[in-house]
């Protein structure tokens, strides 16, 4: 494993945490928002999902 170099900066808690449990295993992603950011969520999922459609991705549904 590389050394992750130390930045200067001050700790922040993140702006959000997702706890994932599969079997004995917890996995913990901690989410971090840039701060000076005019882009909503919303604004970006909207990019995202005009992008899968101009490349022609269709979801696939299991019912």
């Amino acid at each position: 494993m590389t050394d992750t170099p130390n930045r200067s900066t001050t700790a922040r808690r993140p702006d959000c945490v997702t706890e994932i449990r599969r079997g004995n295993t917890v996995l913990v992603v901690s989410g971090y928002f840039k701060q000076d950011t005019t882009a909503t969520a919303t604004d970006k999922m909207m990019k995202v999902l005009e992008a899968e459609s101009v490349a022609g991705h269709k979801p696939t549904f299991t019912a």
